[in-house]
């Protein structure tokens, strides 16, 4: 398979709006490829090539591009870029610009920029995971849902996609929950009020919403391993965690939850109090004594050598009552009506959490799309949006990037500018923005320093008006900061189909992820 077939398949994908087009583009691509070719075509297509130690610097300079017809085999790019990864030590700087050279001195004008794009993280042409998801079931003939299934537990949808493509869907269906493996969460939807999302779920139960950080951990003897919703493991930053999960009478058990810092009184601090936990690796057993971490477990996807994570969740929430003393189980009740919810949703408010989580009784546990079976509802309006720019501050916050352009995400692909704010910051977060979005910046243009849009921040506001100053013709009206989602990746901020939705007043059927 020719590297052009996916740089063609690519602006196919970008000069194309409608969702069903972009899976065609992807899929017809797929189709070309041989079994062996096709991780790297997913990878490449999604754009999700891992950091390389390949900066700007090392891009300038290089070969113009080669003449037609183009040349380049895939698996040459894949070599070329392996070599330049595992580069290191004395001269690997020079080893990774002769690689480089030599790769981007045979590569053709299109395909030169499609891999700045790609090595920089800037290739945002609509191919997010739900459509590569849909575009490899198509292409390898097999149900989307089992592609979705299989990556769910397998973390990682480019060797899902080779089994698809060898194995079909026995090979699939042979994808299982390995203990000590973190599985992709399960995320939710969101809904304006608890009748609207039970009208979604059906007969349901309902969860406190903790502003804490989604931890899913896994325990198989005396191991235990945590994993942050992004699958990063952080088992040594939460030892209190492993105490405690050592400490139930399961041999093996995988628990998805909750972990939040609590004050004195039992009342949560702020989300960034709770998150700064997992900023530093420094001498965390001291950390965890200042600052303790308690787990509010609310699912059990395994336990002592039976995967239940196809189980209803009534008979999953069962399973983890048998194993997890309530005192570290997320508060429940199952709900007779809007009004039990109601006053459900009143209490997790009284003791300081954000809301609920209305859950499906005969759902099983799913990763992937955002559907109906989990429905949150908080009570103050907040959006998680993506940082696409930022200005140099004044005064007090000279010197620092204070002044955010914020965006919320387009399924289609990209992002849409809902605003600007330099609301709600403190001299920390100002501090530790500042660093981060210097490193993400991709140009300067006078005081903005525009970045790749990878950091999401949770952003309240009061409401949503139009406005004529940004393409999508909304912005926020006051926007503040609550804080920054470290937690959460891009793709999984607010849509611009939630913003407007909000502005038209909508409550049923808004979209969006769970905290």
């Amino acid at each position: 398979m020719l590297f052009n077939d996916v740089v063609s398949a690519s602006l196919s994908v970008a000069a194309t709006s409608a969702r069903s087009g972009k899976v065609e583009a992807l899929a017809s691509c797929l189709r070309l490829a041989r079994p062996d070719e096709i991780p790297a075509a997913v990878t490449y297509l999604s754009g999700t090539v891992p950091r390389m130690g390949v900066g700007r610097a090392s891009l300038r300079d290089l070969p113009p591009p080669a003449s037609a017809p183009p040349s380049l085999e895939l698996l040459d790019v894949v070599a070329v870029l392996g070599r330049v990864a595992a580069a290191q030590g004395s001269g690997s700087q020079a080893r990774r610009r002769s690689e480089l050279a030599q790769l981007f001195g045979r590569a053709t004008e299109p395909e030169q920029r499609f891999l700045r794009a790609m090595l920089h993280g800037e290739l945002r042409q609509g191919a997010q995971e739900g459509v590569m998801i849909e575009a490899v079931a198509r292409a390898a003939d097999v149900p989307s849902a089992a592609v979705r299934r299989a990556l769910m537990l397998a973390g990682e949808l480019p060797s899902v996609a080779g089994t698809a493509f060898t194995e079909g869907l026995d090979g699939l269906a042979r994808f299982r929950l390995e203990v000590l493996r973190p599985v992709k969460p399960m995320l939710a939807q969101t809904a304006g009020d608890v009748a609207a999302a039970i009208e979604r779920t059906g007969a349901a139960a309902a969860e406190w919403k903790l502003d804490g950080a989604r931890l899913q951990v896994h325990r198989l003897g005396a191991e235990v391993r945590a994993f942050t919703r992004s699958l990063a493991d952080v088992t040594d930053r939460v030892p209190e965690i492993v105490d405690a999960v050592l400490a139930l009478p399961s041999e093996a058990i995988v628990l998805d939850g909750e972990v939040i810092a609590l004050r004195p009184d039992g009342r949560p601090h702020p989300f960034q109090v709770s998150m700064s936990r997992f900023g530093s690796s420094v001498d965390m057993q001291a950390q965890a004594e200042r600052l303790p971490l308690t787990p509010f477990f609310f699912d059990c996807l395994h336990l002592d050598g039976d995967d239940i994570l196809d189980a209803p969740y009534s008979e999953r929430v069962e399973a983890l009552a048998r194993a997890v003393p309530d005192t570290i189980r997320v508060p429940r009740a199952e709900l007779g009506g809007a009004d039990d919810a109601q006053r459900f949703l009143e209490d997790a408010l009284a003791h300081g959490h954000e809301g609920v989580v209305v859950k499906a009784l005969d759902a099983p546990y799913e990763a992937g799309r955002r559907r109906a079976a989990w429905v949150k509802v908080k009570r103050a309006t907040t959006l998680d949006l993506v940082v696409l720019a930022a200005e140099w501050g004044h005064g007090r916050r000279q010197g620092k990037l204070s002044n955010l352009h914020l965006g919320a995400r387009d399924p289609e692909g990209g992002f849409v500018m809902l605003g600007k704010t330099f609301k709600g910051m403190t001299d920390e977060m100002l501090a530790w923005q500042t660093g981060h979005l210097l490193d993400l910046a991709t140009e300067r243009d006078g005081h903005v320093v525009h970045v790749r849009p990878e950091l999401v921040v949770e952003v309240a506001f009061d409401g949503v008006q139009e406005s004529s100053r940004y393409p999508g013709g909304l912005a926020l009206r006051f926007a503040r900061v609550k804080g920054y989602r470290p937690d959460k990746a891009a793709a999984e901020a607010d849509t611009i189909d939630l913003v407007r939705a909000l502005h038209a007043g909508e409550r049923p059927g808004l979209s969006g992820v769970d905290g």
